[in-house]
């Protein structure tokens, strides 16, 4: 039996201060389909999501939707009002009309398996509990196409199995964004790969994505190597008989010349695909073995015990993993450590030499306004200390997946995981003597 189209697009184009981000992008979404949509950060996912759900017209080309569908939506910031319940939340942008009774047993069913209760306050809630509602918000309507942005982040693996299986039976198509290689395999029958402004599909789910992009990615190597063989012989050719038949082989010289260009383009998109962060270690000492200890420390949240009679020594060299369920008080150790919160009880003992460099998953440190190269030298100049070595801003930038010339761009039009990007290349560029990652990760390429 053939599944029906609920939305299709066609020879899409959209761009960015007149450079192209799509061109030509072609995709039908199929009703049972469980596709995820992979690509480098800044590939376009998020924008994408946006053109489904009627929040970005296209610059050129087609949208169709079947008439009636509706499209749900998973978005990754969790926007919280003042003594706003789980439950208000959930029903925030819901029509009066659609409020029944079967509403609420289905918002009842749903919210019991994420272990969020309707009447707790938002506002009081981890960042994962928070996520836990938002994923409730999208899918309590049971929408026929769900659009699911990072689902995963910030949830516990007994909410990432739940969530799992429930979106193997569920009956309308989805479409997810995630950079959870596991989860995408586990879910997913089909995979779009956003990949220099276009869409190649692969029919089957992410478990033979890899094999099936190599594949891809191995003949296009081999074809921008017979390319260039092929210009070198043209090139000598055309040169030896330039004087004997100069008008036809200057003309052949100067298509040449747009043929060279052309295949210097191209390898340089294919480079940047195939590139890879660069970072370099270093090693900061502190003049002590004991860098920072817990001495029987409590902490509470009103008649939530967080921390109780906690005891810890972190010596120099530790690498640690902070592990627990949402809510059991991770950001809360990590704010302890680094002096925002203060024990109820107890002592917390830091060196007096310590440094914290804290990547914080809220990403504060970063200024939405300021430009890439502002963020890196905000006392002006285009140099940057990193690890006590002088490196131009564009230069450094480029270890970090970024192109020069997006430099000026302003933080607010990066993507996440692009965001992650420059505040990891701002944290590591001058790290202290502890460096704190809290959900480093997050929306970053495999």
């Amino acid at each position: 039996m053939v599944s029906q189209v609920l939305l299709s697009v066609q020879n899409a184009v959209i761009s960015f201060g007149g450079k192209p981000l799509f061109e030509n992008l072609t995709f039908h979404i199929l009703e049972g389909d469980k596709t995820c949509l992979v690509g480098k950060n800044g590939s376009g996912k998020s924008t994408l999501m946006n053109v489904i759900r009627g929040l970005r017209d296209l610059d050129e080309g087609k949208l169709w939707q079947l008439e009636g569908i509706t499209i749900g939506y998973l978005r990754q910031d969790v926007v919280v009002k003042p003594e706003q319940t789980v439950k208000d939340y959930i029903l925030e942008d819901l029509k009066k009309e659609n409020q029944s009774e079967a509403f609420t047993y289905r918002m009842e069913m749903v919210a019991e398996p994420l272990q969020i209760g309707l009447s707790d306050l938002m506002e009081n809630l981890s960042g994962g509990q928070k996520r836990r509602a938002a994923l409730a918000r999208a899918l309590v309507e049971d929408p026929d196409i769900l659009l699911l942005d990072e689902p995963t982040n910030h949830l516990d693996l007994e909410i990432i199995i739940w969530l799992e299986n429930y979106l193997k039976s569920y009956r309308g198509a989805v479409l997810c964004v995630s950079h959870d290689r596991t989860f995408l395999a586990n879910i997913s029958d089909k995979v779009f790969w956003l990949d220099r402004g276009r869409l190649l599909v692969c029919p089957r789910g992410y478990k033979f994505f890899d094999e099936w992009s190599t594949g891809l990615i191995e003949q296009e190597e081999r074809e921008l190597h017979n390319r260039e063989k092929m210009l070198e012989v043209e090139v000598a050719w055309a040169s030896r008989g330039v004087r004997a038949r100069r008008k036809r082989n200057v003309r052949r010289l100067a298509l040449m010349k747009e043929t060279r260009e052309k295949l210097r383009q191209d390898k340089s998109a294919f480079l940047r695909m195939m590139a890879k962060i660069e970072i370099e270690g270093t090693e900061v000492e502190v003049s002590s073995k004991i860098v920072a200890e817990f001495i029987k420390v409590d902490k509470s949240f009103g008649s939530k015990v967080i921390l109780d009679k906690f005891s810890l020594r972190i010596m120099r060299g530790d690498r640690i993993g902070v592990l627990g369920k949402n809510g059991s008080g991770k950001s809360t150790f990590l704010k302890l450590l680094v002096g925002e919160l203060q024990p109820d009880m107890g002592k917390v003992k830091i060196n007096k030499d310590l440094e914290f460099s804290y990547f914080d998953q809220a990403r504060k440190e970063l200024d939405p306004e300021a430009s890439l190269w502002s963020t890196l030298c905000p006392s002006g100049g285009d140099h940057i200390e990193v690890m006590g070595k002088s490196r131009h801003v564009c230069g450094y930038l480029k270890d970090f997946l970024f192109d020069p010339e997006m430099a000026r761009h302003s933080v607010k039009t990066l993507s996440g995981g692009q965001k992650n990007r420059l505040l990891l290349a701002k944290v590591l560029a001058d790290p202290k003597s502890f460096l704190i990652l809290d959900e480093p990760t997050n929306d970053l390429d495999m």
